[in-house]
């Protein structure tokens, strides 16, 4: 192991309130340009429909999986699969001193997320046992496309130091600006999410790409389900869908 991926590791490994590393600058400049350039806009097919999802997810659009992945770029689709090569792993491996970690081929979960003007993500751990291939999650990459941020913005990353239901706390605020990486530890005492809405103008999103990695074996002594524990920090009603569709065939009508 090189001398920064040393230091890297001496980091994380140190870091409160739970094991991560924040990375500036992660990829190089055209790759992260790339990224940016090719990102799926709000309209896009390959986007479930968020308002049929979850109130604690407010405005989050997913891929859900890789099922929709044709509709994407090429160049972007292959960029996504370039965080499952070997390179990659080996480096994540080496920081997070998590030997033998395993990709998700399909991207359950993760890939692309976006967020629109006011969206939320409560403060929550993630599902850790992988049903579809029988593995264990243990580490979280996500990586910021927001080249525009601003403070007034929100939407900053949020580590909690236990459940908000045992009287945690946020100690740590990390703003989601562009070509930034957050790698950490994912089990049942990682609470993380952005309770602080997104609060950009209309048509400036939150974008991420969200990477999950696995092992054969479950960590000693960890509790391992297939809930995404949101824990009731905020949430926001999801939007009456249909009312809206008719709302808008009627304004047509009346055109």
């Amino acid at each position: 192991m090189d001398g920064k991926r040393k230091q890297q590791s001496k980091q994380l490994k140190s870091a409160k309130p739970f094991q991560h590393i924040v990375i500036d600058d992660f990829l190089p400049a055209a790759h992260a340009s790339l990224l940016k350039q090719l990102f799926p806009d709000t309209s896009h097919p390959v986007w479930l429909d968020w308002q049929t999802r979850s109130p604690a997810q407010w405005g989050k659009q997913g891929a859900g999986d890789s099922r929709n992945f044709a509709t994407l770029d090429p160049r972007f689709r292959l960029a996504l699969m370039e965080f499952n090569n070997a390179e990659f792993l080996n480096y994540l491996g080496e920081v997070s001193g998590i030997p033998k970690l395993i990709p998700d081929p399909y991207f359950t979960g993760g890939a692309m997320h976006q967020i629109i003007e006011g969206g939320i993500l409560d403060i929550h751990t993630d599902f850790n046992y992988y049903e579809r291939l029988g593995i264990y999650r243990r580490i979280n990459v996500l990586l910021y496309l927001n080249d525009d941020w601003r403070d007034d913005f929100g939407g900053c990353l949020e580590l909690w130091d236990k459940s908000p239901k045992l009287m945690g706390q946020c100690t740590q605020s990390i703003a989601p600006i562009y070509n930034r990486a957050v790698i950490f530890k994912t089990d049942k005492n990682s609470f993380h999410g952005h309770p602080q809405k997104w609060n950009a103008p209309t048509g400036v999103t939150r974008k991420s790409i969200a990477l999950y990695y696995y092992t054969a074996q479950p960590e000693d002594g960890s509790i391992y389900n297939q809930n995404t524990d949101f824990q009731g920090v905020v949430s926001k009603p999801l939007p009456n869908k249909w009312k809206s569709i008719l709302s808008r065939l009627k304004k047509s009508v009346i055109r």
